[in-house]
């Protein structure tokens, strides 16, 4: 049986609903040209065709705040059904992605679904207001509700993930990204938190004097994670790790795995309704990110 996905939103610079409708539906190369997303589409073309479709999902339903938008996104990713009105989908699909990362328009829409038993991932971050967390929570914990950046899901720090990296135990870990901290800084922070359950759990950050918005996030192991925010810059996805035996250097620029990975941590939560990320983590990383945006250059505040 057919899991009918909706997909919702769209942003500014963010193809999000190109890419995860094409990862689950295949693609048309000529239509997808046309939409104007080069870079996805050249990431698509370098997959095999065993990478698309995730079992038994599809996107059968697409909605954006521009109908040109949305016609040009069904035919790019075979989908069948272009919604004039999100609230078209309320009783024609069975989970929903809103793959828009403007945090403020996310708690209309994902609780309109949610209120109805209707399984939601929500494209980082979930929230930056402490209420609409709140009411998010009972959602993460009973497997209705899911949302993570893709760098989570990152392939390329496959490496370190493992029980003794071969850099031997972590010192210090620094990232670098563009945008902000309320756009991007979720990418790093959700990155790090998969190295393992010691970053999961922030013991206090600071907000250092630079040019950009820079902090340093402590973790109760000791080990520090510097985050630089850049703001106004080109594709800036990177991760130092240094250890007692060496030190490793990424750059996260796979997203099509990033995003796959996304998307079958999401659907075994739909299937098994089971939390595919410990709700206590998602909680934690929001309310760290709020905790640090309120900080001024010098600013310490204890989680």
């Amino acid at each position: 049986m057919v899991i009918r996905t909706g997909i919702i939103g769209f942003s500014e610079g963010n193809g999000h609903p190109f890419s995860f409708s094409a990862i689950l539906n295949g693609y048309d190369e000529e239509r997808f040209a046309e939409a104007g997303w080069p870079v996805i589409l050249n990431y698509l073309r370098l997959q095999g065709p065993e990478r698309f479709g995730i079992e038994n999902a599809r996107v059968t339903h697409a909605w954006t705040q521009d109908m040109a938008i949305t016609r040009k996104l069904c035919a790019a990713c075979r989908i069948d059904h272009a919604c004039e009105d999100w609230s078209e989908m309320l009783d024609q699909v069975d989970a929903l992605i809103i793959a828009r990362d403007d945090w403020e328009s996310h708690f209309k829409l994902a609780m309109a679904f949610l209120q109805k038993g209707i399984p939601v991932f929500v494209d980082k971050p979930l929230t930056l207001n402490e209420a609409e967390l709140d009411v998010f929570v009972p959602y993460l914990v009973n497997g209705q509700l899911m949302s993570c950046a893709g760098l989570r899901h990152a392939a390329e720090l496959d490496p370190i993930r493992v029980p003794e990296p071969t850099i031997g135990q972590f010192k210090l870990l620094s990232g670098t990204v563009l945008n902000h901290l309320d756009k991007y800084g979720i990418h790093l922070i959700e990155a790090v938190a998969s190295l393992g359950d010691a970053f999961t759990k922030a013991v206090s950050v600071t907000r250092l004097e630079a040019p950009h918005e820079a902090y340093q996030i402590q973790f109760a192991n000791g080990v520090p994670f510097q985050l630089n925010c850049l703001g106004a810059v080109g594709k800036t996805f990177h991760l130092s790790v240094f250890g007692s035996a060496g030190h490793a250097h990424f750059d996260l620029h796979d997203n099509f795995s990033a995003f796959r990975r996304t998307l079958e941590a999401f659907f075994s939560m739909v299937r098994t309704k089971q939390p595919a990320i410990d709700p206590a983590v998602t909680e934690h990383t929001i309310r760290l990110i709020i905790a640090a945006g309120r900080l001024a250059p010098g600013e310490t505040v204890r989680l």
